[in-house]
């Protein structure tokens, strides 16, 4: 009686795992997939493929971790799908639809290969534990805007490939408070990208200044500062400008904020990318998103390249293009300099890098060679800072 009813259980588990409609895509996934393989094996009393299909998905489980459990409840709360896009809105059907789907889960992710009617005792088994399901997913329901969903909610920093959003993994984890001398300059972003935030107006930035002094890190740092309040940020090539327009509007209805990121920005006179930055700044006719906002450095105030022969060109109407050249920087509604630091600023970079580093050496004798270092450089900046500390540090200065 007890294994008719085990039975039972398991081909109900199977029929309703088959008919998912919230979160069918997680069928795609290589892990449910072998699950399914040995409810339905073990549903229909096969044995031998029962013991084959047992082992398969323990082979791709175990390769994420030992606990069922907590895998499938990674998947559900990572799963894209119509019920977390329209979180705030659900009608009755979806709320319902929703509601029997996180049940049927809940069950499946407490299943254990002892509850399967001639399971092979020579397995090792998967780990299982309790959880509530349900109540979890509503709660990322409830923090959706700052937590996200699919891979917005693994990952907050992206770059392009051919017109789609691609994970960074492994992101440059630089914080804020490793960027010591620039924060005052760092003050207007920061504000920005709280506004940004916060669903006030907020600018599009541009980081100009001299190389090494901590532009694109100061972007990066603030992306990982405020990730956990639902920034994400988007690098984008300059030759890759053309496909941002698309990427924006399928953004503007997450909602998230996002920054996208242009790093080293800057063009020559006939550049085809100018009329698509143009067309970025200045958004669609029905305006730029709310949530979104271009973050980009460059070291020429004017971001174009400009010859003594574009002045004296066939132009007619040379000055209305160059106009037209120059006024490019002016839509970006927020412009901070990021210029070299002079001997005094280099000095309290290179105290405040040498304290995070461990850094031990006399305050005078930091100040001599580190200035000397900059001379042998090729001038102050907070990246020439960096090396110092860290060269002194691993010992290639002997200090």
């Amino acid at each position: 009686m007890k294994r008719e009813m085990t039975l039972t259980r398991l081909r109900h588990l199977l029929r309703r795992l088959d008919a998912l409609v919230v979160f069918r895509a997680l069928l795609d996934d290589e892990v449910v997939c072998a699950m399914r393989e040995v409810l339905s094996a073990a549903a229909a009393g096969d044995f031998d493929t029962l013991a084959v299909a047992s082992a398969e998905y323990e082979y791709r489980l175990f390769d994420h971790g030992e606990s069922w459990t907590s895998y499938l409840n990674e998947l559900v709360m990572e799963s894209e799908n119509v019920c977390i896009r329209h979180a705030h809105s659900l009608t009755p059907r979806l709320s319902e639809a929703l509601e029997g789907e996180l049940k049927l889960l809940q069950e499946l992710s407490e299943l254990k290969l002892s509850d399967l009617p001639g399971a092979p005792d020579y397995l090792t088994g998967w780990a299982t534990e309790k959880i509530d399901l349900a109540r979890d997913y509503h709660e990322r329901m409830d923090a959706v805007d700052t937590h996200g969903y699919g891979v917005f909610a693994r990952y907050h920093v992206f770059t392009v490939e051919n017109s789609r959003l691609v994970p960074v993994r492994h992101p440059d984890a630089q914080t804020l408070e490793e960027l010591p001398g620039y924060e005052r300059e760092r003050e207007k972003i920061v504000a920005n990208t709280v506004a940004l935030l916060e669903g006030r107006p907020a600018n599009n930035v541009l980081l100009y200044g001299d190389a090494g002094t901590g532009k694109s890190s100061a972007v990066k740092a603030i992306a990982n500062e405020y990730a956990s309040r639902g920034l994400r940020l988007v690098e984008v090539k300059k030759n890759q400008l053309y496909q941002i327009p698309d990427l924006m509007d399928a953004l503007a209805e997450n909602p998230l904020k996002f920054i996208l990121f242009i790093d080293d920005l800057s063009f020559s006179g006939n550049d085809d990318n100018f009329a698509a930055l143009k067309a970025i700044l200045e958004g669609s006719v029905g305006g730029r998103a709310g949530n979104l906002a271009v973050y980009a450095t460059s070291n020429r105030r004017h971001l174009i390249k400009e010859t003594l022969s574009d002045r004296e060109g066939d132009d007619i109407h040379a000055s209305d293009t160059r106009q037209e050249l120059m006024s490019l920087s002016a839509r970006f509604g927020l412009t901070i300099t990021f210029s070299s630091p002079d001997r005094e600023r280099y000095l309290y970079i290179v105290q405040q890098l040498a304290k995070q580093y461990g850094l031990t050496m006399d305050e005078k004798e930091l100040a001599v060679r580190s200035e000397a270092f900059a001379i042998r450089a090729g001038g102050r900046s907070a990246r020439v800072a960096k090396q110092f500390v860290e060269l002194c540090k691993a010992g290639v200065l002997n200090a």
